[in-house]
């Protein structure tokens, strides 16, 4: 078994309103989740379901507000009052750090998913600052 991820944040991104664009994110934190597995096991609508399992569980109330081509959650754990948002495409599940998360919720849904799947996970991070 490896060790379980600590989910620091070396970035926030900022928040800033504009009167033209609306609400935007200076800077990212994304953290990459891939299941290791063979090739071709980890096709982006099972994850999708996996993700959807966990989520329709406690302590999260989630939604999909959003009209686009791959899965996109804004993402509340009621335990850690965490929000942040998870996508899914390409074979990984990623969480996109807004600047109220903190390292806990990413890890108790690290957590949750890695118990209901059984299996491993290559966990990757990026920052834009």
């Amino acid at each position: 078994m490896t060790e379980e991820p600590s989910f620091a944040i070396p970035h926030r991104p900022e928040r800033r309103y504009s009167r033209h664009a609306g609400l935007e994110y200076e800077g990212s934190t994304v953290f990459s989740l891939s299941p290791a597995a063979e090739p071709g096991d980890h096709e982006n609508e099972a994850l999708d379901e996996l993700l959807r399992d966990v989520l329709d569980g406690d302590p999260y109330t989630y939604g999909d507000w959003f009209d686009l081509p791959m899965a996109l959650y804004l993402v509340h754990d009621t335990e850690t009052g965490d929000v942040f948002r998870v996508s899914v495409r390409d074979g990984r599940i990623e969480f996109h750090v807004l600047p109220e998360t903190d390292p806990d919720g990413l890890r108790a849904l690290y957590g949750r998913l890695a118990a209901r799947s059984e299996r491993e996970w290559i966990v990757e991070s990026s920052t834009d600052a």
